[in-house]
């Protein structure tokens, strides 16, 4: 069985191929002498038997993940759950999935249409979660109708299963100290942040704060022709401690549904 470095190795490559915004940001850092250290790893998936949210997990579940907190985002129609490894130097995983039980008829019959040429073996496979878009590429005429209803929708169907996003933990840098510090980094070089819900999401008395760039835009080829539509983003987080001393290893809903925004056009 592959090893979890592995498959973390093979989703980090996957990612920065998605994500031009990366090797800028790091290259920021090692310019101040910093280690980058990976807060958590994001998947997107949708529900159902071929590549739920249990299914996308699986892989990590056998490496020595196990589940540690449940989230609901109802105008969203997602549902998530977080992952925690036993060695706290491992990532963080946090895997959504969007419940088609709660979407409208015709973008749950879109899906199902896309769902239905997926491999039967593909659930079995250890890289899943960095296998990429397990069914033809759509059209650009049926990316814009998920869009209408579900940017989620929108961005899945076109780039499959893959990282959505890393994110730098704050905590471990030693010449930056908060986010609008970093905020501020980014920006000056010319890396948008997203601004949906405030820069900064969350706050020290809810024992997480994060914000993210703006997925920068990447070409696809759809069914159509190419088009450009954005990708993956990156996050950063800074953890608290609660009153026991403990740092924070969980989610804020409310926080989490607005980063999911980073990569809609409408945020920006």
């Amino acid at each position: 069985m592959p090893s979890l470095d592995t498959l973390l190795d093979r989703l980090w490559s996957d990612y920065r191929g998605c994500n031009p915004q990366v090797g800028q940001i790091h290259q920021l850092l090692r310019a101040r002498g910093e280690r980058v250290v990976n807060d958590h790893i994001a998947l997107r998936t949708f529900s159902g038997p071929q590549i739920g949210l249990e299914v996308l997990a699986h892989a990590f579940v056998d490496r020595g993940y196990r589940a540690a907190g449940e989230y609901e985002f109802t105008t969203k129609k997602l549902r998530a759950r977080h992952y925690l490894h036993p060695d706290p130097e491992r990532p963080k995983l946090f895997i959504s999935e969007l419940v088609l039980s709660r979407t409208s008829p015709a973008l749950r019959a879109t899906v199902e249409g896309l769902l239905g040429q997926v491999d039967p073996e593909l659930g079995g496979r250890w890289d899943l979660a960095a296998s990429g878009r397990p069914w033809p590429a759509p059209s650009s005429g049926v990316y814009q109708r998920l869009l209408a209803e579900s940017e989620y929708a929108a961005w899945l169907a076109v780039f499959g299963l893959r990282a959505n996003h890393f994110t730098i933990s704050v905590n471990a840098l030693t010449t930056i100290a908060t986010l609008e510090e970093l905020g501020d980094l980014v920006v000056g070089a010319g890396i948008p942040l997203s601004a949906a819900g405030g820069v900064i999401k969350g706050s020290p008395a809810e024992l997480l704060e994060q914000s993210s760039t703006i997925a920068a835009p990447v070409e696809l080829e759809l069914a159509d022709g190419p088009a450009t539509i954005p990708g993956c983003y990156y996050e950063f987080a800074r953890r608290y401690r609660d009153s026991a001393g403990r740092l924070f290893t969980g989610f804020v809903t409310s926080s989490a549904d607005r980063i999911f925004e980073s990569t809609d056009r409408r945020s920006e």
